[in-house]
């Protein structure tokens, strides 16, 4: 039993490596479009999860004595990326982890698109708060979430003046009816 919880963790980021590999844009303006944002968020979580990780270890200030917290962040790892994995299957060819805008690309607002703009990175935040949690550390979510939460907010910006130039007002219009990341708050 002690093995399931490396195994998730590592499934979780491998499944992320993979993504990071394998579906990437083949457009040759995406590196521009991007402004480094992959890079930063790349960046942000390594910093992020070894801090968080490093702190749990020499400052340990547990939460609960039990593994209750090992379970339940798990839970948000695992429920994290198949919420993540829906998000890219419902976006389909158009899923890239770069920024780019494909020949007769359409705004899909099906799925999880109906209620909020970017259910991947929400997906993402969640495993990444599940990890935070299953250390067991009071601090060790917020060093790990907040920089990553950051970034993806940085590149939230940048993806939705995308958008937004790609599509106009039918992308305004779809931004009143839905959040982008939290359904009904934000």
């Amino acid at each position: 039993m002690n093995y399931i919880f490396p195994i998730i963790w590592g499934c979780w980021l491998l499944s992320e490596i993979l993504l990071n590999r394998l579906v990437r844009s083949k457009t040759p303006d995406s590196k521009k479009l991007d402004k480094n944002s992959l890079r930063i968020i790349w960046i942000a979580i390594f910093v992020s999860i070894t801090g968080g990780v490093l702190f749990a270890i020499y400052r340990a200030v547990p939460i609960t004595m039990t593994n209750l917290l090992l379970y339940l962040g798990s839970v948000f790892i695992v429920s994290g990326m198949i919420f993540r994995f829906i998000a890219v299957r419902t976006l389909g060819r158009f899923f890239t982890v770069d920024l780019a805008i494909h020949d007769n690309q359409r705004l899909i607002e099906t799925g999880l698109y109906r209620f909020i703009r970017h259910p991947s990175y929400t997906g993402s935040l969640l495993s990444f708060l599940g990890f935070g949690i299953s250390l067991n550390n009071w601090i060790s979510p917020i060093i790990i979430v907040v920089p990553v939460l950051a970034t993806f907010i940085y590149r939230i910006n940048i993806e939705e003046k995308l958008l937004l130039k790609q599509f106009g007002s039918e992308y305004e219009d779809y931004k009143k009816r839905t959040k982008r990341l939290i359904p009904l708050i934000y």
